[in-house]
């Protein structure tokens, strides 16, 4: 065979030196590392192969000087007596005897091997010492592989005998000395590895086509073939003539040479090419090309592992082995909650998603109605509730125990293990963060918004207590004490994921703080109060809730209340965090009073809330997806200031992701406020051009020339004179009569003498600040005509035409936001991703991306990807995210999925079980 120099990954300029071990186990990962290392060696590289394979596994498919394959053996995998019998101890005591006896002499030998040929950089499929030895010498390392030796030989201990845990144990440490898992598709869990970059299926390249191959084998074309193939390992069977269908012939891959076969089966020579063979019948997939140009781009320092990953934390991973080594049937094993934190942090799924395996929910459901009784409400199969439900159940226990977690979880865990009473009811809310598809800042000037709930959510549950019985926290009690009261209503807060948001894990307050005399105090009074300790100014997107119930419906709190808020929607991302928290606690509290609030009323008051109390001029798009949205569809809402005006469903062909680009968001930074300053000053405007020509007709009622104004229409007029909303104007009339009166920028003294105030009750203009006007005031207008126009095209008929013009429109609001000054180089960098997989495509690629915008307030934060509903998009979604990550070193999250709002979940009523 001869190398292609221009085949496969592209050539790098610098000349590498890899060396690639391969585990022992079968000829399955020979064969698929072959494909990986013939990649490799086009590009230019050099491959040194250690493996104990036969030497035709790779010189058949390789011939090239660059090659060198080292026969030793450094793991011996499965002990098998045929392909489907595993002896577990015996393959248990083969490790002890090739990699656990002679360990060091063995990282000794690679450490100086590894040095003398000069290696740039280790690959393991998937060999633990490698990794080691790799980490010795400094050289950095990665694994490529579907399995683990540490989760496999786990289930071998629990059958062979405990004593050999430490052989596992030995394994995962080994293995967290590698960068980070290339991980092939039907993998298995793989705890030992943080990082990972998963890859997509590609078809395995053939040599010959399936007419050859039946010549070759003298097969004619009318006879049915099966191929008998275990990975190179005699199956063990006693193959019989009446095994087979008449008319069907067995092709057997690794019989042995005296094995006798009847007449039809055909026994294949041992160097027989696999895919050709399986060819003339069906075709095989594999994982080689993309493989082979990570492993490149990460030795030449494109492709780096995440600066979060330090060492103690990567070998915490080792220690979810543990949990697996006492898992037993029928008992559903409780990773601790900082492990799902930490895969969140890195972009992984997190336990937290609503979308699990069936039997993933089965668990949970029979382990959380062992615990609570649910009085009132409805799961609705969503495993996230399932689990934070459970997490609740173990409030007591984590409250009595000691353990080995960070101090900040310690803390915020024994806080909330305190916190309830258990012979008493908690009420129970769930609110969703939400992907801007369409609309994002132009919902305070009134535009209509397509909105899409997302999967990760907000959990909040709360009890009422009398004051007298509430169990309150030793600095409470002081308190009260020293205040010399009588017992008086204390809110008592707990909010999980302090340690990754860098704030206190609990707030707590006496609720007559939130009056003043016989009212509740201003929101003005509020926000001071929150601002005063940074560290605690996140209570007031939950305790904000209260008083805004107090303030705007009159309800009076005689009750002590205990939250416990637990969020999957992360902080900073552009998802509505905010919004998700908000949103779940006034439900719960709500639901916990017996307040009966419509879900549309419920996000007004939320965005109270936030406008007033924390301070951040949102609009109301959030707080009104979290609350009213559906699973799978579009919230279609007009603000102004919140009319829903239906859910359009997503059409089966249409797909929506989110990609955060790690650059914080915050809708309480100085951009978004300038901009929103700024279409206030461009709508103040425009009002008062309408004014003066309107003025004009005082003329023609004196003889004056009243032409223009009969052109124009009064009525039309005094409609923009006392314009409510920006998306009001229409753009041809913007165009044709005020875009050329706006300015670019004005200075906010210049503007205040001028017009007084812009007439925004959430924004201060700055008197020595210039604000950009034109594009600010310029984008709802277009915005509102794109998301019209977005809405109906996707009720229009399915067609790549359609795909098209979806996504132009998100291209379009992408640049108007960078127009604004609301664009970020993350999100930028991110759209250019999705348009050069939209515009590279091949013509036979039956998935593809179409669009992508930046979301929510801007200024970093998360891009919405509109594509085909296909596997191939999200290959393609996946590989964004490892070139966003190679070129900035971010790993971004992933959103995908959709579930239910606020309202259209309800509220859960709960009772703990008692054991007797």
């Amino acid at each position: 065979m001869r190398i292609d120099e221009n085949e496969g990954v592209s050539a790098s300029s610098k000349h590498l030196v890899f060396a690639y071990y391969v585990t022992g186990h079968g000829f399955g990962h020979a064969t698929r590392v072959v494909e990986v290392v013939r990649h490799l060696i086009a590009a230019g590289h050099d491959v040194h192969v250690v493996t104990g394979a036969p030497d035709f596994v790779f010189t058949s498919e390789i011939q090239s000087p660059r090659l060198k394959i080292r026969k030793v053996l450094l793991d011996c995998g499965a002990v098998q007596a045929d392909a489907l019998t595993v002896d577990r101890l015996a393959s248990l005591e083969k490790y002890v005897e090739t990699a656990v006896v002679p360990r060091a002499a063995i990282l000794n030998t690679e450490v100086e091997w590894l040095h003398s040929i000069k290696a740039d950089f280790v690959v393991s499929d998937v060999v633990p010492v490698a990794c080691r030895a790799a980490a010795d010498a400094g050289i950095r390392s990665v694994c490529v592989t579907n399995f683990s030796w540490d989760f496999i030989y786990a289930e071998y201990v629990m059958a062979a005998g405990y004593h050999h845990r430490s052989i596992v144990w030995q394994i995962a440490e080994d293995y967290s000395h590698c960068e980070f898992l290339i991980r092939l598709p039907g993998y298995c869990p793989m705890p030992a590895f943080r990082d990972v970059v998963d890859v997509p299926l590609v078809v395995r390249r053939l040599h010959k086509s399936r007419k050859e191959v039946r010549k070759e084998l003298g097969i004619a074309e009318d006879v049915n073939v099966v191929i008998l193939n275990f990975g190179g390992q005699p199956s063990g069977w006693n193959l019989k003539e009446e095994s087979l269908p008449s008319g069907w012939l067995c092709l057997v891959c690794g019989a042995s040479e005296t094995q006798e076969l009847p007449p039809n089966f055909v026994k294949l020579a041992k160097d027989a090419y696999t895919p050709d063979i399986i060819a003339a019948s069906d075709c095989m997939l594999g994982q080689y090309y993309i493989a082979a140009h990570i492993l490149q781009e990460t030795a030449i320092g494109r492709h780096c592992a995440s600066d979060k990953l330090s060492g103690a934390r990567r070998l915490r991973d080792a220690i979810i082995l543990g949990y697996q080594l006492q898992r037993v049937p029928g008992r559903d094993i409780a990773i601790p909650e900082w492990y799902s934190r930490a895969e969140n942090e890195l972009g992984q799924s997190a336990g937290s998603s609503p979308t699990v395996q069936a039997n993933e929910n089965n668990s949970l459901l029979e382990s959380c109605t062992d615990d609570f009784d649910i009085l009132q409400g409805d799961v609705q199969g969503l495993s996230d509730t399932w689990t934070f439900l459970k997490s609740l159940a173990k409030l007591d226990a984590i409250h009595d125990s000691e353990n080995s977690m960070e101090k900040k979880t310690m803390r915020e865990r024994k806080a909330a293990g305190g916190l309830f009473n258990w012979e008493e009811e908690i009420f129970v809310a769930r609110a969703p963060g939400r992907l801007d598809v369409m609309g994002g800042i132009a919902d305070y000037s009134g535009s209509l918004v397509l909105q899409m709930p997302i999967r990760e959510a907000c959990h909040v549950a709360v009890q009422r207590n009398h004051p007298g019985k509430h169990r309150l926290w030793k600095h409470a009690q002081a308190r009260q004490q020293a205040k010399g009261q009588v017992p008086t209503p204390v809110l008592q807060i707990v909010s999980y994921g302090s340690e990754i948001s860098n704030r206190a894990p609990t707030f707590d307050m006496d609720l007559s703080d939130f009056m003043d005399g016989d009212k509740p105090i201003s929101y003005e009074k509020a926000r001071k109060f929150f601002a005063q300790d940074p560290a605690q100014k996140w209570a007031a997107y939950v305790a904000g809730t209260i008083l805004v119930l107090m303030t705007e419906l009159g309800v009076r709190f005689e009750d002590s209340m205990s939250l416990l808020v637990s969020s999957a929607v992360p902080e900073g991302k552009g998802v509505s965090s905010s919004a998700a928290v908000e949103v779940a606690s006034m439900s719960a509290i709500a639901a916990a009073h017996g307040l009966s609030i419509d879900p549309r009323d419920l996000a007004i008051l939320c965005q109270k809330v936030e406008n007033h109390i924390v301070g951040a001029p949102c609009g109301v798009m959030d707080q009104m997806t979290s609350s009213c949205g559906e699973a799978n569809k579009l919230l279609a809402m007009i603000c102004q200031p919140a009319e829903v005006v239906g859910l359009v469903e997503i059409p089966n062909h249409v797909r929506f992701w989110g990609i955060d680009s790690g650059i914080r968001h915050s809708v309480g930074g100085a951009d978004y406020g300038s901009v929103r300053v700024g279409a206030y000053m461009g709508r103040k405007m425009i009002k008062s051009v309408a004014s003066s020509i309107l003025s004009q007709s005082t003329l023609s009622a004196n003889g004056g020339n009243s032409e223009e104004l009969e052109d124009e229409g009064i009525e039309l007029l005094e409609t923009e004179a006392s314009l409510d909303y920006l998306c009001n104007l229409s753009p041809h009339r913007y165009e044709a009569r005020y875009a050329d009166k706006l300015p670019d920028f004005m200075l906010g003294q210049t503007f205040i003498e001028e017009y007084s105030d812009h007439d925004d009750p959430v924004t201060v203009i700055d008197e020595k600040r210039s604000y950009s006007v034109k594009a600010p005031a310029r984008h709802p207008i277009y915005e509102n005509f794109r998301v019209k126009t977005f809405k109906a095209l996707l009720t229009s008929a399915t067609s790549d035409e359609q795909l098209t013009a979806l996504g132009g429109l998100l291209y379009q609001c992408h640049y108007s936001y960078s127009a604004c000054g609301l664009g970020s180089d993350g999100t930028n960098r991110l759209v250019q991703l999705v348009q050069g997989m939209q515009h590279n495509k091949s013509k036979t690629d039956d998935g593809t991306l179409y669009g992508a915008k930046i979301t929510g307030g801007g200024s970093g934060g998360t891009v919405c990807v509109i594509g085909r509903n296909s596997l191939r998009s999200s290959q393609q979604i996946l590989e964004i995210q490892q070139r966003y990550k190679a070129a900035t070193g971010y790993l971004p999250l992933i959103f995908e999925g959709s579930s239910p709002g606020a309202g259209k979940f309800g509220y859960l009523r709960i009772r703990r079980r008692i054991s007797l």
